[in-house]
């Protein structure tokens, strides 16, 4: 049996994969594992815009409680807000109903403990097992049965939170905002503008069947396009939960989340503040990322794939920058997940201290082409490309063809039905070709589809 839990929560098609009861579940099993040395304990929710949230929202919200526990419920409202306001109003875990950037038929359950930071994998094997095998629970009756508890001001604390941690005032900077139609759709542009930006808020006006619609972090082309048009300084991309973040510059050329990382870790190394003049990325990580922090005297860690893995080693080793090319940044210093409004006050900052257009602050690092081609396979199937010699031979083909001056990464998302097939090297044309053939016989072999 597949294991539930990803790298990043429960997953699936809602009310199809993730349905209501497996929902009911969920709440039940999380709320028992992560409270059960606690009389009354308290469990915070928040959810993105996508319509099946309410759904799954009122089946958590109702397994949470069938088992003593009490729902703090704070609405539409990022994730990075979750992990932060479940340590604020000091509840005993967090849960955010979300599928972060993926399209609005999907959605997802993320646990985060009392100090917002993701369940480790051995508490969601134990939740997991708990569902799979009917356990028995506690079924309090009477006046031990949970309550459902409304925190009106918690977008206004988060807020607050966040522009306690810019030093800088943003007059004189025009913003563009892609927010997705996600949980970023009113309070980026309002923190934003209440710090002095000229804001123009984009995809901003989510109805529950929009949300990453042709938009947000994962389509940055129209961004870019209107950062030009309007004569902006920036532009930021979120995605559907907040999470993620990529920027654009006054030009209209992509600022990824690698360069983000370059971005701020010598921002934050110029005064002192970068752990151990360390910065954490991932296996993904651009090969211009490795050359940035080489020729700034600075080190590279790397992880696997997944924002769970960098924070781990961020907090196993001591570092508090950390990130992924696709935009989850971590600072550590300041919250426990990737927080895409935090990010972008950062970059802002950045500008704002080093009195530098974008376009200069990015130039510290260049990307090396890299081609990136997905193969959609059966979730059941996704795991089986190391097994099979005719893909492995294909990409031992391409490892040799580029021996020293590229490389080769194929793996299986953690979210998505899906093979990931990554090339780089100084030859666009030549790792595209490679590229193309790993996934035509991935795709052969486990009966799947390219779809870029």
């Amino acid at each position: 049996m597949a294991r539930m839990f990803g790298t990043d929560g429960v997953r699936g098609i809602a009310n199809s994969e993730l349905t209501p009861l497996l929902t009911f579940k969920l709440g039940q099993a999380s709320a028992a594992v992560l409270t059960s040395a606690i009389h009354k304990p308290k469990i915070l929710v928040g959810r993105d815009t996508r319509i099946s949230g309410q759904m799954l929202e009122s089946a958590l919200i109702a397994g949470i409680m069938s088992v003593g526990a009490d729902a703090v419920v704070v609405g539409v409202i990022p994730t990075p807000a979750v992990a932060f306001l479940t340590r604020y109003y000091s509840c005993d875990a967090g849960v955010v109903i979300s599928a972060s950037h993926n399209s609005v038929e999907y959605n997802g359950i993320k646990l985060f403990n009392s100090e917002g930071l993701k369940l480790a994998d051995a508490l969601e094997d134990k939740i997991e097992e708990i569902i799979n095998n009917d356990s028995p629970l506690t079924i309090p009756t009477g006046i031990e049965i949970g309550k459902l508890i409304t925190f009106k001001n918690a977008r206004r604390d988060y807020m607050d939170f966040l522009k306690e941690l810019i030093d800088v005032r943003l007059e004189g900077i025009k913003i563009v905002l892609d927010c997705a139609n996600g949980a970023a759709s009113e309070i980026a542009p309002q923190i934003l503008e209440e710090l002095g930006a000229e804001v123009l808020p984009f995809y901003n006006m989510p109805d529950g069947t929009n949300i990453n619609e042709n938009c947000g972090s994962t389509h940055i082309g129209r961004l870019c396009q209107l950062v030009v048009e309007h004569g902006a300084d920036i532009g930021f991309a979120f995605d559907g939960d907040a999470d993620r973040l990529i920027a654009c510059d006054e030009r209209g050329a992509e600022v990824d989340g690698d360069q983000i990382l370059a971005i701020c870790g010598l921002m934050l190394h110029s005064e002192g503040k970068l752990q151990k003049g360390t910065i954490v990325g991932t296996v993904m990580s651009n090969m211009g990322l490795d050359i940035a922090v080489r020729e700034s005297c600075l080190k590279l860690e790397k992880t696997a794939v997944g924002d769970r893995y960098v924070l781990e080693c961020m907090l196993k080793e001591g570092y508090n920058l950390g990130g992924e090319k696709s935009g989850h940044i971590i600072f550590l210093d300041y919250n426990t997940t990737g927080d895409g409004i935090l990010t972008a006050l950062q970059v802002l900052r950045a500008k704002v201290l080093a009195k530098k257009a974008v376009s200069e602050l990015a130039s510290v690092m260049h990307n090396l082409p890299q081609i990136l081609v997905n193969i959609e396979v059966d979730n059941s199937k996704k795991a089986n490309y190391d097994k099979d010699h005719h893909i492995l031979a294909e990409i031992k083909k391409a490892e040799l063809a580029l021996a020293n001056k590229g490389r080769v990464l194929v793996r299986a998302s953690g979210t998505e039905p899906l093979i990931r097939v990554m090339l780089e090297g100084e030859d666009k044309d030549e790792i595209s070709e490679y590229a193309i053939a790993i996934a035509q016989v991935i795709a052969k072999q486990l009966n799947g589809e390219i779809k870029n």
